[in-house]
Order: C-alpha cells, then sequence, then structure tokens
C-alpha cells in the first residue's frame, strides 16, 4: 500500500527512543522527512546518527517542547530546513505515578505543562501553515489510561484525558481545510516507560509484565513497531477521511464499546 508520504515532512516529538522513536522510523521508511527532538542530546544524536545510516532524511534538535521557546525553535528548524510541517506527532514522556493525596499543585502544573499545554502550542505553530496548505495531519499519542483510567496514575488519567477533549473538538474545527486530528492510545508496550512503571509499583519488570499481560486478551505486550504502523497510516493520504478518533493500540485491554 503507497500511504502518499515521499516528501511528506514530519516533526516527530519525544522521537530518541521508545514510541517517538518507532514512529519517526517508521515514516521515514515511508519516504518522509522527519526532524526528531527530545531534552537528552547524547541519545538523540545516537538515533539520528542511526537513522541516517540507513538513508534518512532526518533533522535532529535538543528540546523540550513543554517550553514554549523551545517547541518554537523545533517548528522554525523544521521550516528553516524542510520548508513545511505536513504532519506533527505530539508525544511526551509520562508524568509520575501517584494517588491524589501524595501530588502537590506544582506536580499538577507540571505535567500539565507537559502533557496539555505542549500540544497546544506545538498544533498551534503548525496549524496555520497546514490549512493554507489544506492538508495536514496531528497526531497526539496519549494512552490508554485517557479512555480505562490505570490505578495509581492520576496525572496521567486527568491530562491525556483532556488532550482527547481538545483535540476531538479541534477536529471539527479544522476538518473543512483538510487537515485531521487523531489520537493514539498506546497500551502496554515494551518501552523504557513501562519498564519504569513497574518499578514504581515495587515489581520486578518480569512480574510487572506477566500480571499485564494476564490482562491483556492477546497475551502480551505490545512491541513500539506496531504502534508506529497506526501512526503512519494515520499520518497518510489513505487516512484523509479518518479524524477526531481516539484508537487504541493495546491488544484487546480496553473493555469498553467505544
Amino acid at each position: 500500500m503507497d500511504l502518499g508520504l515521499a516528501g511528506k515532512v514530519a516533526v516527530v516529538a519525544a522521537s530518541s527512543k521508545g514510541l517517538g522513536r518507532a514512529v519517526a522510523e517508521e515514516l521515514v521508511a515511508e519516504g518522509a522527512k522527519v526532524v526528531i527532538c527530545a531534552r537528552g542530546e547524547e541519545t538523540l544524536r545516537m538515533t539520528a546518527a542511526a537513522m541516517r545510516a540507513h538513508g534518512a532524511d532526518v533533522l535532529d534538535v535538543v528540546a523540550d517542547v513543554s517550553d514554549s521557546a523551545d517547541a518554537k525553535r523545533v517548528i522554525y528548524s523544521a521550516i528553516d530546513r524542510f520548508g513545511k510541517v505536513d504532519i506533527l506527532v505530539n508525544n511526551t514522556g509520562g508524568p509520575p505515578s501517584g494517588t491524589f493525596d501524595s501530588l502537590t499543585p506544582e506536580m499538577w502544573d507540571t505535567a500539565a505543562q507537559i502533557l496539555l499545554k505542549s500540544v497546544v502550542e506545538m498544533t498551534r505553530l503548525v496549524l496555520p501553515a497546514m490549512k493554507e496548505r489544506r492538508w495536514g495531519r496531528i497526531l497526539n499519542v496519549t494512552s490508554i489510561a485517557a479512555k480505562q483510567p490505570v490505578e495509581g496514575l492520576m496525572l496521567s488519567n486527568s491530562l491525556r484525558a483532556a488532550v482527547i477533549g481538545f483535540a476531538r473538538t479541534l477536529a471539527n474545527e479544522v476538518a473543512p481545510f483538510g487537515v485531521t486530528v487523531n489520537n493514539l492510545l498506546p497500551g502496554y508496550t515494551r518501552t523504557d516507560r513501562v519498564e519504569q512503571l513497574s518499578r514504581a509499583a515495587g515489581n520486578a519488570p518480569g512480574a510487572a509484565f506477566a500480571k499485564w499481560e494476564k490482562d491483556i486478551p492477546m497475551g502480551r505486550l505490545g512491541e513500539p513497531r506496531e504502534f508506529a504502523a497506526l501512526a503512519a497510516f494515520l499520518a497518510s493520504e489513505r487516512a484523509s477521511y479518518i479524524t477526531g478518533g481516539s484508537i487504541a493500540v493495546d491488544g484487546g485491554w480496553i473493555r469498553s464499546l467505544l
């Protein structure tokens, strides 16, 4: 299937490793030019070098997208290098786990900055030009926790749901301009983040993984490339009639009908 991504320009946030890196690599494989960014310079440079070794046209920018100045620098760097941004993949690391009583006002503010404000700011920077060209794809990487809350993830449950509300509303506003907005909900996937959650729960990764696998109808954790395949499709020309959706990649973990 030709996804029509050859020559498209994508910005993928938090893409030096994990799900973000998998998405960036999948887009490159489909012929897109990609801007990757992350806070950790060493890992980001290594990722960019590995991608270039396979022929990728990639620009790496060290940045924290929860900081408005850094968000602008990422988008402006993409435009300076490639002339446009066709695809924006909003992605960030997850906030700390914890119950309501354990979370301070400062922790709520920080989580809102990372999970919600970064999405709003990055979207604000790319949307006018997408509307003018009458083509654009905005993808928000959220979590299964936004649809079926996970015990102990108060911040993630709350603020990722806010991202879905923002995206669903925006999707209707920009649909007449050929811009789609969709949310991707990763389930338990083999990433550093999932290993961190297992340690936060006081479990060795193997024990935590075994417990989660019992709750997943497919009986296993997902792989980043499986998540990335959906992202590439939703970013493509072929997905031009799909907008406002929140699609889980979770092996059947979410039990709700919708």
